[in-house]
């Protein structure tokens, strides 16, 4: 006699593939389809000894993917109906400085680029960086400056070297 568990494997060994091919047919994406499967395959061995009494277990599991398929693909529609009735002009190309401004902030150490970027863009005082980072005030200030440093030093060199 077989352990359920082993009962389980054969038949995910048996139904998977099929099942994985039909749902890429149905949706066009391998992604999606193994996806689908893995998470139909999920619900069914967290119900096993249910399902495997099902006169056609394969059934079971094959509804509930096509299913969870029809549920993203509703899903999908939605927000691309929500994003074309809410459709935002695209934004025009970063300026010149605005990449040279980003390539600069990333070779900052990590922390004296997100207290340049929470203080500069998003306007936090530096009390709040220092709580959120948890550390002291003065360390936040000695980031900030460290990377306001860092930050001339490699514009100014970019500058020179455009001229």
């Amino acid at each position: 006699m077989t352990s359920p568990d082993g009962d389980f494997e054969e038949f995910y060994q048996a139904c998977a593939q099929p099942l994985t091919i039909q749902l890429f047919a149905y949706t066009g994406s391998m992604a999606a389809a193994q996806d689908v499967v893995q998470e139909a395959f999920c619900r069914a061995l967290t119900r096993w000894r249910k399902v495997s009494e099902y006169d056609d277990p394969a059934a079971w599991v094959r509804r509930v993917a096509w299913n969870l398929a029809t549920s993203q693909w509703r899903r999908a529609r939605t927000a691309r109906r929500f994003l074309r009735r809410h459709r935002v002009e695209h934004a025009a190309e970063p300026s010149p400085d605005r990449v040279a401004l980003a390539r600069a902030l990333a070779t900052l150490p990590d922390r004296h680029r997100r207290a340049v970027i929470l203080h500069y863009l998003a306007d936090l005082p530096v009390s709040e960086i220092a709580a959120q980072e948890g550390v002291a005030e003065g360390t936040v200030k000695s980031w900030l400056h460290r990377g306001r440093a860092a930050l001339a030093a490699q514009l100014t060199e970019k500058e020179t070297n455009r001229a």
